[in-house]
């Protein structure tokens, strides 16, 4: 029995036909993506440069319409408005993901990649491809990851260096039952928020603290209201940029191919991108007054152990092998 989309989301989905939903009716197809992110965040940065070398690759016979900032709903509302076909484009983080697609959860699982470099290695090798298809029976199709660094832990008013010091502290986790546990296992009380209700959670005590990347951390303002920042780099969460499977089946080959290679390129631009906002945003919060921290990570490391043997004999237990194996 399909589950009835929420009343939001069908106001979203009513919007979207009235802005012409997908424009194949028109001579230059027309494709509409949303995602939640703020227009100076380098993924924003990234779509545009994709709409203009999809433009330039295809005589300007495609576009890509982005609103951002989360105008046409949060992530999973977009996630089911491309299900029905009624949005083309949407970036979500891949923690969410795991909702429709399980075998995501190898992302919100703690210390599974050593560091940035093996992280690209296993998103660029058939583990990733295999992941990024894995969504088509969800009715989304994976076209590439956009980086997200590394999410660490912040906190209003006291530091993290160990994990004793999550201790019964409130901490804002996305909506993945991996993420719920990864939290838990540390010591800390893992409590969904939405992304845009939480700057008032922290400021007002509903979370005592929060994880994500830098450039999140900044962009957010977040660092307004939570002075410690600790690097201990859980985990690696790409973006996942995702196209409805009816949009993409109603393109001819061509048009598939011209959208891809746009896609491509915007990946390696953000990549770049990510790195300098990254670089920035430590920069600027530390000029803001917060303490980063860069911990010992050992003892995390050791403390998430319990979760990883917990996945031993499974589907995500292999594909924690092949990666450790890279």
């Amino acid at each position: 029995m399909k589950r009835a989309l929420p009343l939001k989301a069908v106001a979203m989905a009513s919007l979207l036909l009235l802005l012409g939903s997908c424009g194949f009716e028109q001579s230059q197809v027309t494709l509409k993506l949303a995602h939640t992110l703020d227009q100076q965040h380098s993924v924003h940065r990234a779509m545009e440069f994709m709409d203009k070398r999809l433009r330039e690759l295809s005589g300007d016979t495609m576009k890509v319409d982005i609103y951002s900032g989360g105008q046409l709903g949060g992530e999973r509302e977009l996630i089911e408005l491309l299900q029905i076909g009624t949005l083309a484009m949407t970036k979500v983080s891949a923690s969410p993901m795991e909702g429709f697609v399980p075998e995501m959860k190898i992302f919100n699982i703690p210390y599974v990649f050593r560091d940035s470099e093996h992280y690209w290695k296993v998103l660029q090798s058939d583990i990733g491809r295999r992941l990024l298809e894995a969504g088509e029976v969800a009715r989304l199709r994976g076209l590439g990851y956009y980086d997200a660094g590394s999410r660490s832990f912040y906190v209003n008013d006291r530091p993290i260096r160990t994990p004793d010091d999550l201790d019964g502290l409130k901490i804002r986790v996305q909506n993945s039952q991996t993420a719920i546990k990864m939290v838990n296992t540390l010591g800390g009380a893992a409590t969904p928020v939405s992304w845009g209700e939480l700057y008032t959670a922290l400021q007002q005590g509903v979370v005592q603290g929060a994880e994500n990347n830098p450039p999140s951390f900044y962009l957010s303002k977040h660092f307004e209201v939570s002075r410690y920042y600790t690097l201990d780099e859980h985990t690696y969460v790409p973006d996942m940029l995702l196209i409805s499977t009816e949009v993409w089946d109603k393109l001819d080959s061509q048009q598939q191919a011209w959208l891809q290679q746009a896609v491509d390129e915007s990946v390696e631009y953000q990549r770049k991108l990510w790195q300098e906002s990254t670089r920035e945003s430590l920069a600027a919060v530390k000029a803001a007054g917060v303490e980063v921290i860069r911990p010992d990570k050992q003892p995390f490391i050791d403390a998430v152990q319990p979760l990883h043997e917990s996945y031993e004999g499974t589907e995500v237990g292999e594909l924690l092998k092949q990666i450790a194996s890279m």
